[in-house]
């Protein structure tokens, strides 16, 4: 059993895993790199297999770091099949076209810029046509059914708390005459978060793949987010200005409407115009309302009560862009809630070209911002950001409340790990940037005594000869650790005899001797 990892190595986005086994050739997700030029021009980059020789796509959730690649794995020749819970295929059937065009508009931008620059145009990385065409290879399945994909090989999906229709991954494989038990986490929820059930717990697996987006901080607790937010909103309706939340279209935005209408409901919050400025988010909040199986008990129950924490007297939905424009002109006391949740593209870029100067107005983080966004660099305290070519300056209040993240924090994804009831002979973590993953390796070594793995972009391993060398590894790390140990005894000790007899001579060479050890320890 082989996996490669073709991206959501070391980095957030792009996440896509090449797994071989029982001669089967399946990817685990197909994920766009979004972020800085040197990120996006993965997007490019060979395959590290031949599209045509892929059997299936298993998709854990819509979102486009996951999914963004089917489109050009299509048009580069898959027709295998592509897995996925019912509700991820129904928000990929409007994520992925709308992704397409996006692809073209920006391609359209930078022929613009070519043409006057006197170089040579450039094709879009897929179109909205490809787009659509991906979509006719999608299957949707069903939580908690057991799919034999293969004779050797079954699929189940479990809940994974993250957005509507997210999916634990499960593969059982069987090879060489043995049975071995894959797990991709995909990217895994928080307990408690509003609309869509808790993640399930999994309790057995040989190799577990995990992400760690937050492997190294925890979010704010319920409480601090909402009493972040009621201040925002207040503050900023006093100073008469905007509050502009970049915000996915699936998941976040649905978060953001239902806690506003109950701090509404509550009277904690002025009832001020909401506007969700996006079509994607629009078309996915309707989504939403046709998959009630992925809901928890409290929505089920609002639902029930005639309450629609989506549809409430002060939200504005603008699908038009005469109504997107017309937003502009707005002075203050409203919020604008529109994609893309890292600024990268779509109409949020125009909101905060016109809210960004303004003292008044607040830009409201409320979810992940990868390295090299519009949104991290803002985030970040850029004073000054490019915006459509036009220089902006930043004087907008900049405020992030962590706690709307749709993914789990470091504590919640220990917790979660620690439910194994047999544990996995390996831990291999994906999906966080790379200086969170080796301190979210340490706390999982040291908490839950489990051996962990960072992969590299691009890097293929044999999962028992990976077994194998981390636990040589391990051993031989104790080793060298327990000698270090006896050597710092005897080393005190020969310090106290030589000090004692004043050596100058001696000691000069224990100094020499700490030195070349010292040297030997760092490689």
């Amino acid at each position: 059993m082989k996996l490669t990892f073709c991206g959501g190595a070391c980095t957030v986005t792009g996440t896509s895993i090449l797994l071989e086994a029982a001669g089967k050739k399946i990817l685990i997700d197909c994920g766009l790199f979004q972020g800085g030029k040197r990120l996006r021009e993965r997007n490019y980059r060979p395959y590290l297999y031949d599209p045509k020789e892929i059997d299936f796509v298993i998709l854990s959730h819509a979102h486009i770091d996951h999914s963004g690649l089917i489109p050009r794995l299509v048009k580069d020749g898959f027709r295998g099949r592509i897995l996925a819970t019912h509700a991820t295929a129904d928000l990929a059937s409007i994520l992925l076209p709308d992704s397409g065009y996006i692809q073209m508009m920006e391609t359209e931008w930078t022929n613009r810029k070519n043409m006057r620059a006197g170089r040579p145009l450039v094709e879009p990385l897929y179109t909205f046509e490809d787009a659509e065409n991906a979509l006719k290879y999608f299957e949707g399945l069903d939580y908690y059914s057991t799919y034999a994909i293969s004779p050797h090989i079954n699929l189940t999906f479990y809940d994974a708390g993250h957005i509507l229709g997210s999916a634990i991954t499960e593969l059982t494989i069987y090879e060489n005459e043995r049975t071995q038990k894959l797990v991709f986490s995909g990217d895994l929820g928080k307990s408690n978060q509003p609309i869509i059930r808790d993640p399930d717990i999994i309790e057995e697996a040989d190799y577990l793949i995990i992400e760690g987006t937050y492997g190294a901080r925890d979010h704010e607790e319920e409480e601090q987010r909402q009493e972040i937010l009621k201040r925002v909103i207040q503050e900023t309706v006093a100073r008469q200005g905007n509050i502009v939340v970049p915000s996915f279209a699936v998941g976040r935005t649905q978060d953001m409407l239902y806690c506003l209408s109950r701090l509404m409901a509550k009277g904690e919050i002025p009832n001020l115009p909401i506007y969700v400025d996006s079509p994607l988010a629009i078309s996915a909040t309707e989504i939403f309302a046709r998959h009630p199986e992925c809901f928890d008990l409290q929505m089920r129950k609002l639902l029930h009560d005639g309450q629609d924490p989506f549809n409430f007297p002060e939200v504005i939905f603008t699908r038009t862009v005469e109504e997107s424009k017309r937003i502009n002109e707005l002075k203050g006391g409203a919020m604008i809630i529109s994609a893309s949740g890292m600024a990268e593209a779509g109409r949020i870029k125009h909101h905060l070209k016109h809210n960004l100067w303004r003292q008044e107005s607040t830009i409201l983080f409320v979810g992940y911002q990868a390295e090299g966004t519009l949104g991290r660099r803002i985030r970040d305290g850029a004073k000054r950001v490019k915006i459509f070519g036009e220089d902006i300056q930043v004087n907008a209040q900049i405020v992030t409340i962590d706690g709307f993240s749709a993914h789990a924090d470091r504590t919640e994804l220990l917790r979660w790990l620690g439910k194994f009831r047999s544990k996995p002979k390996k831990v291999i973590l994906v999906h966080g940037e790379e200086d969170v993953l080796p301190r979210f390796a340490a706390q999982i070594e040291s908490e839950l005594n489990l051996t962990t793995y960072i992969p590299q972009y691009r890097e293929t391993i044999e999962l028992p000869a990976v077994a194998e060398k981390i636990e040589t590894a391990h051993e031989k790390a104790q080793e060298l650790i327990l000698a270090w140990r006896e050597f710092q005894k005897e080393y005190t000790t020969r310090l106290k005899q030589v000090l004692a007899q004043n050596d100058e001579e001696s000691l000069e060479m224990l100094e020499k001797e700490l030195a070349t050890l010292q040297s030997i320890m760092s490689q």
